[in-house]
């Protein structure tokens, strides 16, 4: 199976991009975040015609996060399944060949001054406790998107150039950790050396200059860890005209 995350930073802006990278790389489940659509709008036909169901979570306006899948798509949950607010469509999940698949798209945070920094502490708070709620000891899961958040000093370009500001504060790596206390190991790291960015802002030739940061993240549980055989950020997919500011990430498991 070829589990793979992108924040595709607008699908209306995105999709042949997305729908070619879909044709090379032939993913079995692909997370997306920043789909920036609204429900009656999402192309599932046009996935329908690469062999995919979908499943979408958006309101027009920013966010936006879907699954689609072409190893069954069943039990779509959006939100956080209780009357809990998402702060704006940031969490779908469906069971995908046995395994409980999460797209999110943690909130920014803004800066730590900020209130939107109390929110996505919470937000990933509730994140943890929705994987308690949802998912049993044992189950197979895989929480795939966008995390706002680097793991580690080596998941930024600079870690000095950070200092203060969000994305690397200890409460949100906290926050983090907390998640993968569910069971979850971020299982890229496995296979790729530190500085195997996945996001570089738009400005001051941050790509071609490689200043960026690793904020996208596939955090699994154990059976898939014991069945991944690797992955990989596809670089080239932040390249050419008018790309998403992220790469895919991609995790190949071998066969149950």
């Amino acid at each position: 199976m070829r589990l793979a995350t992108w924040n595709v930073n607008s699908l209306t802006a995105r999709m042949p991009r997305v729908t070619e990278w879909i044709e090379m790389h032939q993913p079995d489940v692909l997370c997306m975040q920043e789909t920036k659509q609204a429900d009656d709008k999402f192309p599932e036909q046009q996935f329908a015609e690469l062999g995919y169901e979908s499943a979408h979570d958006g309101d027009g306006r920013w966010n936006g996060v879907a699954i689609i899948s072409k190893v069954g798509l069943e039990a779509v949950n959006r939100g956080f399944g209780t009357s809990d607010d998402d702060h704006g469509r940031r969490i779908v999940s469906a069971e995908c060949a046995g395994t409980r698949v999460f797209s999110v798209y943690v909130p920014n945070g803004r800066s730590l001054d900020n209130e939107f920094y109390a929110v996505k502490l919470a937000w990933l708070a509730r994140l943890r406790t929705t994987l308690d709620e949802m998912c049993p000891p044992g189950s197979s899961v895989a929480v795939c998107g966008d995390f706002n958040v680097a793991p580690e000093d080596g998941d930024v370009w600079d870690p000095a150039a950070f200092v203060g500001a969000t994305h690397v504060s200890d409460p949100e790596r906290a926050a983090l950790r907390e998640v993968e206390g569910w069971g979850l190991d971020d299982v890229f790291r496995r296979f790729n050396d530190s500085g195997t960015f996945t996001w570089w802002d738009y400005r001051a030739g941050d790509f071609h200059q490689g200043r960026g940061m690793r904020i996208d993240l596939v955090l699994v549980s154990d059976d898939l860890v014991q069945r991944a055989t690797g992955a990989f950020r596809d670089r080239d997919a932040r390249k050419g005209q008018k790309p998403s500011d992220h790469a895919p990430v991609v995790v190949d498991f071998a066969d149950s």
